[in-house]
This record gives C-alpha cells, sequence and structure tokens, in this order.
C-alpha cells in the first residue's frame, strides 16, 4: 500500500488498450521519458548492436520505468555503445545515475533512472534472460519510419 507521499509523486498513465492504470515510478515527463528510451534504443542501433527491446516496465518495477536491452558483437563496440547512450542521456537531461562495465565487457548497463539500458554479449544476454524477468511488459516500438523492418522472432533485419 502507497503512502499519501508516494502517492503524490507517482504518475498514473494508460498504456493504449489497458484499461488498468499503470503507476510510474519517476517524477519526470512521461512523454519525455519515453521519448528518451527510444533514442537510447535508437543509439544502439546506430553504433551497430542487435536484437534490440524496449521494455515498459512501469507498474511492473519500483525502480524504474523502462528497460532497454540489446546485444553487442564485441568489446569495443558495446563500450562505445554505452558511452553513447550516457552522453545522450547527458545531452537530453538524463544524467546516468551509475553505470558499470564488467572486466570483459559482457553485460554493461547505464542506469538513468528512469531506464536503465543493458548491453550484453550474445551468450550473457542468453544466460540471464533479462527480458523473461518482464515477460509480461509491453514492447515499445523504437525503430524510425526508415530503418528496415526487423523479424520480430529473431530481430534481425529483413529488409522493407
Amino acid at each position: 500500500m502507497m503512502t499519501e507521499e508516494q502517492t503524490t509523486h507517482t504518475e498514473l498513465e494508460t498504456i493504449a488498450g489497458d484499461s488498468d492504470p499503470v503507476v510510474s515510478v519517476t517524477k519526470g515527463d512521461p512523454e519525455k521519458i519515453r521519448s528518451f528510451a527510444v533514442e537510447c534504443a535508437r543509439t544502439f542501433k546506430d553504433d551497430k548492436c542487435e536484437h534490440i527491446v524496449v521494455l515498459d516496465v512501469r507498474g511492473r518495477s519500483q525502480v524504474t520505468d523502462y528497460v532497454i536491452v540489446g546485444s553487442g558483437t564485441s568489446d569495443r563496440q558495446m563500450n562505445a555503445a554505452i558511452d553513447d547512450a550516457v552522453e545522450l542521456g547527458a545531452s537530453l537531461g538524463f544524467s546516468a545515475a551509475r553505470t558499470n562495465k564488467d572486466d570483459r565487457s559482457t553485460w554493461l548497463l547505464a542506469d538513468f533512472v528512469d531506464e536503465v539500458a543493458h548491453l550484453f554479449e550474445p551468450n550473457t544476454r542468453a544466460y540471464y534472460d533479462i527480458e523473461m524477468l518482464w515477460g509480461d511488459a509491453p514492447r515499445i516500438e523504437w525503430r524510425r519510419d526508415t530503418d528496415p523492418k526487423a523479424d520480430s522472432q529473431s530481430g534481425t533485419n529483413t529488409g522493407n
């Protein structure tokens, strides 16, 4: 049960097509937060990350509103991509509260409070299967209109 103070610091929204209100744990502008999550995913794509998903975990997570998950193909690429996401966040007013890079660059993380961005080496991603942790969370469309369509099963490009 939320206290009155906690209730005043949350925002109620409704997911399109869902009549139940979704409680946001953050205080910021919900549209700006969602836009940043989408732009973060696009930044990962621009940096050649693969199998990117944006999960709307509002009302499911007590710590964040959006989770972005992607896979990288090399240490250098993954480090550059997470650094680019941190720079993007700073330019949009979403400073990273914390970043984490393991020694072998198998799981990189940037915590922006309103969203948490994860980049995995493919085998590490399969092992932790973070998408299934939030398996009931809606997936947010993040691709630009000009991006090739992706195969819904593999996340790979299939052309137009």
